[in-house]
């Protein structure tokens, strides 16, 4: 197979090659090494466990970052899978907008109630795609792994803009 272009595979049908740096793949090859919708809902599972325990740490600018990580998690999901790309639309201007709007101004009741309504709503919408046996629920201990912070801590440096 040429470096570009398209050539027929041996069952016939038609190929087509990209050039990257290490050798020319076909974009079966590229589909098949995308991560899987597990993949990533495990990585928006950890940031939303994250997320969650840095608001209640009063580190709102990392708990911005991980909700924004979850936002750019599911995006990527409605590319690569595009049959969940209205659903995934609809959950993050319905269920992760006011998770925004609480992380914006600070409120951690605000954070507490939307937080726990986009839960359930990714919960539910587990439910209505046929996997009722994924549910999510946020771990009993934080995260140890980064500083979750309190309110007393000085936040105001580099990568502490809001969302």
């Amino acid at each position: 197979m040429s470096d570009k272009g398209s050539e027929n595979d041996q069952t016939g049908a038609l190929t087509r090659a990209v050039s990257t740096a290490h050798g020319a793949l076909t974009l079966e090859q590229i589909a098949d090494a995308l991560p899987s919708t597990g993949d990533l809902m495990a990585l928006v599972g950890s940031s939303w466990w994250k997320c969650a325990y840095a608001a209640r740490g009063g580190n709102w600018p990392l708990a911005a970052y991980f909700a924004r990580r979850v936002r750019s998690l599911q995006r990527k999901l409605a590319v690569i899978r595009p049959k969940h790309r209205e659903r995934l639309a609809a959950f993050e201007t319905e269920q992760l907008a006011p998770v925004f709007r609480a992380i914006e101004v600070g409120d951690l009741g605000a954070f507490e109630t939307a937080f726990a309504a986009a839960t359930d709503g990714a919960n539910q919408s587990h439910v209505e795609t046929g996997y009722a046996y994924i549910r999510w629920v946020l771990p009993d201990e934080a995260p140890t792994d980064l500083d979750l912070g309190g309110p007393d801590q000085d936040r105001s440096g580099a990568g502490s803009q809001q969302p």
